[in-house]
């Protein structure tokens, strides 16, 4: 089967997953932009993908707050603003309640494995190309 998208559309593989990038560097993220899905996010996950993730959606910017409840992997956060610039990239440690939260108003937050941002050079201002096609928040 062939699907053809017109340009400027959003894209997704069978994986619900979401293509973007910061610099050169691609993530493929998974969607959680429902109250449910924000909650759960990656819980109970033993292991994710080298260069995926998890970008939370929220229905306006605001003052982010996250944590590791029932999350067995190490995260790395990072905040994002609505114009899609990093405010601050947070380090999380498995099944932690200790609240991460943004520098600032976000609107978005992007979990990776943890150091993923670091390894990388990607740091504050830094900007994440393709939050702009995401479907918004429910």
């Amino acid at each position: 089967m062939l699907a053809v998208l017109a340009p400027g559309s959003v894209w997704a593989d069978p994986l619900l997953t979401y293509p973007l990038r910061v610099g050169e560097h691609s993530i493929r993220a998974e969607l959680a932009n429902t109250a449910e899905t924000r909650r759960k996010g990656l819980m109970f996950r033993t292991r994710l993908a080298e260069s995926s993730g998890m970008v939370f959606i929220f229905p306006r910017e605001q003052r982010i707050s996250m944590w590791m409840k029932n999350t067995p992997i190490a995260l790395s956060v990072a905040f994002i603003d609505v114009q899609g610039r990093i405010l601050n990239i947070e380090e999380m440690q498995p099944h932690s309640e200790q609240s991460h939260s943004s520098a600032g108003p976000a609107k978005y937050a992007l979990e990776m494995n943890q150091g993923w941002f670091r390894k990388r050079g990607i740091g504050p201002g830094d900007r994440i190309i393709g939050l702009e096609r995401l479907p918004g928040p429910e």
